[in-house]
């Protein structure tokens, strides 16, 4: 019996070998033919940030003219001003009432973001401090820095690398100092901390808080919420939100810190480069209000709100830019009192594409990207308008107002920089004309 099931089990396994050698036959690959070169190497990725070539075709003033001609006639547009320019030669390239001053709305942003990139070190971070003061007192002091966040550590927060409450808290507790109460010192900043001609409902809509010495995400009531609506009280938020990290139910004071008292507690914020592109890719109101009173702080000027909308002026003029018919009673641009050229609009950002002004150079990173990111993430759809991934702007929209100015690389590889500036239609027709019109520079070649 024993032998029997021996010569089944090997037979069976003969015929599945048979069967398999059979199939393997069946299938087997089409013998080379002779002459056949080898097998080439696996592909390999080598990621690499490519320059645009200094060498690309330069188009002219008659072909940018042309190409414009028919996405300008849209009356979506309203009444439009702009300006479109060759940053590596300076050249003009087409104007439309390029210097009349208009409202930028937030274009103004620009004007914030290149002054203080030219005045202070890129590197340069706000310290906000924890003093002790008498009887407990711990005292929060406003430093300008609306990034300090009151998220826990290890969760994301709205703003870049921001210090945070937490940390302040987890100091204070190692200090060996012991806090009863909590106040905050907002004696930094001077004059109102609204702007006369902001309207107040924009604090709940989320456009702006008062503009105090200190605050947390911004005066986010909702921390990482971009639209949240915002507080009216933010540097007695802040000190909420370190009294609750403390685990202290005092009610929070305001005062002037004590000359002299001792520091328990201290944080910084991001670097100035990443403030400046968190305020632009976000257009952030609060935080370009900040830039500019830290600018007017660093150059003489009054730390107020009318302190650094004129410190930016100040800036940009003693840097060479013709800022002559611009007016700025704001930095972020939330006035309608705020007027501005679309010429000085593109004489920045041609003047941070080119050569010649470096300290302008990182503007651009902070530029959203057309159907990408920030506020460019929702616009320059490719199935109705060109420019996706090639154009790079700040925005600005008011009722009745909407503006655009950055760069976009034309098919031919030459970079240009523009500035539009449309007004007197509603910003959910206008935006889409307006970038009608500068996706077609994405399609220049421009050369007759």
């Amino acid at each position: 019996m024993l032998r029997w099931i021996l010569i089944v089990v090997l037979v069976m396994v003969l015929m599945a070998g048979a069967g398999v050698g059979w199939w393997l036959y069946q299938n087997r690959a089409d013998p080379v033919p002779p002459g056949t070169p080898a097998r080439p190497a696996a592909a390999s990725l080598d990621p690499a940030i490519v320059p645009v070539s200094p060498n690309a075709p330069v188009p002219t003033a008659a072909g940018v003219a042309k190409q414009l001609a028919k996405p300008l006639k849209d009356p979506a547009l309203g009444k439009l001003t702009g300006q479109v320019s060759d940053p590596l030669t300076g050249k003009v390239l087409w104007s439309q009432g390029a210097d009349e001053p208009r409202v930028p709305a937030s274009n103004a942003k620009i004007l914030t973001a290149s002054a203080v990139l030219l005045a202070l070190p890129h590197d340069s971070r706000v310290s906000t401090e924890v003093v002790f003061g008498a009887n407990g007192e711990a005292i929060l002091v406003g430093a300008g820095d609306p990034t300090l966040t009151s998220t826990p550590a290890g969760e994301p927060s709205f703003y870049s690398s921001p210090g945070r409450i937490s940390d302040l808290a987890e100091q204070i507790k190692r200090s060996g100092r012991h806090v009863t109460s909590i106040a905050v010192d907002t004696s930094l900043f001077t004059g109102p901390t609204m702007q006369k001609t902001w309207d107040r409902r924009d604090i709940e809509g989320g456009d702006i808080t008062p503009i105090e010495s200190l605050m947390v995400d911004g005066g986010r009531l909702k921390p990482n919420d971009e639209y949240s609506p915002r507080t009216d009280q933010p540097a007695l938020a802040a000190g909420r939100a370190l009294a609750e990290a403390l685990g202290l139910n005092s009610p929070v004071a305001e005062t002037t810190a004590p000359s002299g008292a001792p520091v328990i507690a201290s944080v910084k914020s991001a670097p100035l480069t990443v403030r400046v592109g968190d305020m632009m890719r976000y257009s952030d109101n609060v935080l370009a209000e900040s830039l500019g009173i830290e600018l007017a702080e660093a150059t003489g000027g009054e730390p107020s709100i009318s302190g650094g909308a004129q410190a930016v002026l100040k800036t940009l003029r003693t840097n060479g830019f013709d800022v002559g018919d611009a007016t700025l009673v704001d930095s972020s641009g939330l006035s309608y009192s705020d007027r501005v050229p679309a010429s000085l609009l593109d004489e920045l950002m041609s003047a941070a594409a080119g050569n010649g002004r470096p300290k302008l150079r990182s503007l651009l990173d902070s530029l959203p990207v057309a159907h990408g990111t920030g506020t460019l993430a929702d616009r320059f759809f490719p199935a109705s308008t060109d420019g996706a991934g090639w154009v790079r702007g700040k925005t600005g929209t008011l009722t009745g107002v909407s503006s655009l100015t950055g760069t976009v690389q034309t098919v031919d590889g030459r970079v240009l920089a523009f500035a539009m500036i449309s007004g007197g239609t509603s910003p959910a027709d206008a935006r889409p004309a307006v970038d009608a019109v500068v996706g077609a520079l994405r399609d220049c070649g421009c050369r007759g």
